[in-house]
């Protein structure tokens, strides 16, 4: 059951109703005018709503924090949500793309959508379980007809259905919107002057063959350079030159999408209008100053230009010649006549009659040309860091900032990829097109009640509006789900009776499983392992990766070797599992720096999990809780805390990070549910009252020898160090994220305070009247405790060749008990060899810190007790 509700809040996050909302400014885009979905919602009353909306974000608390619904939008969406108001197909449209094999949504409305203006609904179209999934395709009237036309898989049945339409109406053209917009270029063009360039758009206007020569094109727009016919029912090539032939100033020409270009059309109209220099989108052969205009976005319907000369290349800032078909650059592309020239992408080109020594040459010449797309490997070759120094004033190449992509030596980046598509056969029936292409548009969730999970996920395609959203690395919307039950008694007797009841209950069967666990008594063993040092005498040959050990480790009886097959002691930072060892030569008999198995003790949630098996619920450990298996009992034991007005500060730790990376503290469930989201976590009672030095927090870092496992034998070394803070310690929420207040180690961050061991002790026993012996005891008996809980739960980590040394963080309370933080293999012992120190057991001495790591070698290999204490 602790899984449990750990799916059901992941099921929130790819499940329910989900909402999108502008996430920066949208520029709105002419489009045709969307339909509207909009509902008619009965009103209620003011004061009904707002009483309604208190409950509603009471309930749903949880829900919309882990949504990462704005608080702005709060009320709003609630108002829609309760009201069942669809209003989406007011600002948007979706129309085709991908010669219409995907839709895409575009923002329709006038003017801007402010950054988190406004939340619009999407509904599920269509949930289903897979093995239901055909048989509600076949079976459920207008089901197959509309996720085909939603996945776009019945253009071919669509088409069929549109021509049986207009041979029922006619011939479905509106002659009467065509000459609507004729007119209103005509008198556009008379305003200007008769010299001014006409530029029409006549896209999917149901356009034929014989209403394209009625148009009279020619006779009414001589100096016509641009005609956007895009989407019409064009056919005949030759009456297409009838209606347009005469238009010899003509520079572009859209047929895409016309029934025409499946008749050899090209030929006929490249021949026939010898100007054009773009057609249906590509570049031609005559392709020069208004091409490049036009892609530059200084041509345009409100300035068509007609003269070359009119043309102000130098203007052009930022050119996109993506996907332009373009075999050869124009001759005009140069740095003279696009002398500011900052952006350029030439992406999805074939260039093929450019050499790329020639292609990198010219493009060199733009000297102030700081960002630039193109495919890789493609034109300019074949890697992105060849390019970068054919191109060194480059900062950004395909998005990418260059000194990443340097630093990396990455050669191939961000290469274009086409979108996939659905595919399918006319034989197939529109059920089978739907499952072949539903899983482009699929997504799931489970189902859960106060029994079990699910093991069924159910499948849902989101409607026409939610599926027309496209991805996109730089993204204005955003979209997440959101469950919601509009019957306030309904939703709470389901959700929060699952929420508190049912994790309280969890909780308590936790919390009593743990009391009943208790397999490990504490015992001591004789030593059991001996010097290995060879009898004739010859050093122990040490292969080693870690810097301080190939500076410190001087003692003769040991000697470094580059080669780790000769070597006896293998000691190094990273893990040497099967993989390594064969890569290396090793055998089973070298001896090396871990054990199997260690997991057990180094990653947080084993470490936790072995101490509950051998100890249950022991005062040395934090409650603490995995939050991938145990997510319910830590929400009974929050909300068991929160009802009797106990501390509830938390601590979330990745399972295997160093250094405190991605931990954080936190006193909110919804905080913490969503910290789940950036990776497996621990989720541990923080020690809100912990021990202070000048008000200051500090752990311990303690070093442990182990020598075997089974039985157990350990040493503890005379050197630990304290850990300092920087900043005075405080529970004010805004201090929860300063690092240099809730954490201690600085010595990655520039700002370390290094306080001598001895000068420590003396300081914090003179501030809180405490003997440190006592408390060091109390210590060494902890860790004692820590490895027998390996030893008990898991004995297959003993290993007669491994020996290591394991750092071991602790902290005390504001009562001076110890506290387990972890346990960290290969530990950075750094300080232990910079810094000279006294003991405080044992001898009393001075040690050395250049001598720390013959002190190592010298217990775990030859039998020694220098400086170390036995466990």
């Amino acid at each position: 059951m602790g899984q449990g509700v750990r799916r059901f809040y992941q099921s929130l996050a790819q499940a329910s109703k989900p909402f999108f909302s502008p996430a920066h400014p949208v520029r709105r885009r002419r489009r045709r005018s969307p339909g509207a979905i909009a509902m008619s919602p009965a009103a209620a009353s003011p004061d009904d709503r707002i009483r309604s909306y208190e409950d509603f974000a009471r309930v749903h608390a949880y829900l919309l924090a882990a949504s990462g619904i704005p608080p702005s939008l709060h009320q709003r969406l609630y108002r829609k949500l309760a009201d069942e108001v669809f209003d989406g197909g007011e600002a948007f449209s979706v129309e085709p793309c991908e010669g219409g094999r995907q839709r895409r949504l575009v923002l329709a409305a006038e003017g801007t959508l402010g950054r988190e203006s406004d939340v619009f609904l999407v509904d599920h179209a269509w949930s289903f379980r897979l093995s239901d999934a055909l048989k509600q395709l076949r079976e459920v009237p207008g089901l197959a007809e509309r996720m085909a036309a939603l996945m776009c898989v019945d253009l071919d049945e669509r088409t069929e259905l549109e021509e049986a339409d207009e041979q029922d109406n006619g011939n479905g053209g509106s002659l009467e919107s065509a000459l609507e917009v004729v007119e209103k270029e005509r008198t556009r063009i008379q305003e200007k002057g008769s010299d001014f360039a006409a530029w029409l758009e006549l896209e999917e206007l149901g356009i034929d063959d014989d209403m394209l020569i009625a148009l009279d094109l020619s006779s009414k727009f001589p100096n016509m350079v641009a005609l956007n016919l895009w989407g019409n029912k064009l056919q005949d090539p030759e009456k297409i030159m009838k209606g347009i032939g005469e238009c010899r100033r003509l520079k572009a020409l859209w047929l895409n999408e016309n029934p025409a270009l499946k008749e050899g059309v090209d030929k006929v109209i490249l021949d026939g209008l010898p100007e054009l220099e773009i057609y249906n989108s590509h570049f031609t052969r005559k392709a020069g100053e208004w091409a490049l205009g036009f892609c530059g976005d200084i041509i345009g319907a409100d300035n068509p230009c007609s003269s070359a000369e009119s043309i102000p290349l130098e203007n052009i800032v930022s050119l996109d010649l993506s996907d332009r078909c373009i075999h050869k650059l124009p001759v005009v592309f140069s740095p003279r006549k696009l002398s500011s020239l900052l952006s350029l992408n030439i992406r999805g080109n074939p260039l093929d009659q450019m050499s790329s020594d020639d292609l990198l040459k010219l493009i060199s010449g733009f000297t102030q040309l700081q960002e630039l797309e193109v495919d890789i490997p493609g034109s300019l070759g074949n890697s992105a860091i060849s390019i970068l120094e054919c191109l060194p004033n480059l900062s950004l190449l395909n998005g990418i900032n260059v000194a990443s992509i340097i630093e990396s030596g990455k050669h191939i980046i961000d290469s274009a990829l086409k979108p996939r598509l659905p595919e399918w056969s006319p034989q197939e029936s529109l059920p089978e097109r739907v499952i072949g292409a539903m899983w482009l548009y699929l997504m799931t969730y489970r189902l859960a009640d106060e029994e079990k999970i699910d093991e069924t996920p159910v499948w849902y395609v989101m409607d026409e509006l939610g599926s027309a959203m496209r991805h996109s690395d730089d993204a204005n919307f955003r979209i997440a789900p959101f469950l919601f039950m509009p019957d306030v008694t309904q939703f709470c007797g389901l959700f929060m009776m699952f929420i508190l009841e049912k994790s309280a209950l969890e909780f308590r069967k936790y919390k009593e499983q743990l009391q009943s666990s208790s397999i490990c008594p504490s015992r001591k063993v004789t030593s059991v392992t001996k010097s290995i040092r060879p009898s004739d005498g010859h050093a122990l040959r040490v292969f080693t990766d870690i810097p301080q050990v190939e500076e410190f480790l001087t003692r003769p009886e040991f000697v470094l070797t580059s080669d780790p097959k000769e070597a006896d002691i293998i000691w190094v930072s990273m893990q040497v599992d099967s993989e390594l060892k064969n890569a290396l030569g090793l055998t089973d008999q070298q001896y090396t720096n871990q054990f199997p198995f260690e997991a057990c003790l180094v990653m947080k949630h084993h470490l936790a999990e072995t101490i509950h098996k051998a100890w249950g619920s022991p005062e040395w450990l934090q409650p603490t809780y995995n939050l991938e298996t145990h997510l319910s009992p830590l929400i009974g034991d929050y909300c068991v805390r929160k009802r009797d007005g106990m501390d509830n500060l938390w601590i979330m730790k990745p399972w295997n990070m160093a250094r405190t990376i991605d931990t954080t503290v936190a006193g909110d469930l919804s905080a913490i549910i969503r910290l789940m989201e950036t990776g497996p976590k621990i989720c541990q009672k923080y020690i809100e009252c912990p021990a202070l030095f000048q008000g200051r927090k500090f752990d311990l870092r303690y070093i442990v020898f182990v020598r075997s496992i089974c039985p157990l034998e350990i040493f503890l070394s005379d050197v630990f160090w304290v850990r300092l803070a920087n900043n005075q310690y405080t529970l004010e929420k805004t201090s929860f994220f300063e690092y240099e207040t809730h954490f201690t180690v600085m010595n990655y961050i520039g700002r370390m305070n290094h306080m001598n061991t001895p000068e420590f002790v003396k300081e914090f026993e003179k501030e809180h009247q405490v003997k440190w012996l006592e408390i060091h005891g109390r210590i060494r008996d902890m860790i004692r405790c820590v490895f027998e809980s390996a030893t008990a739960v898991h004995p297959e980590m003993q290993n007669p060749f491994s020996r290591a040394i394991y750092g071991v963080d602790v902290m005390l309370d504001n009562k001076f008990n110890p506290k387990i933080l972890e346990v960290t293999y290969c530990p950075d012992c750094t300080r232990a060899c910079k810094y000279d120190t006294q003991a405080l057991v044992g001898s009393q001495g001075v040690i050395r810190g250049t001598e720390f790591f013959n002190t190592v070698f010298g217990c775990l290999f030859l039998d020694e007790l220098k400086d170390v204490s036995p466990l």
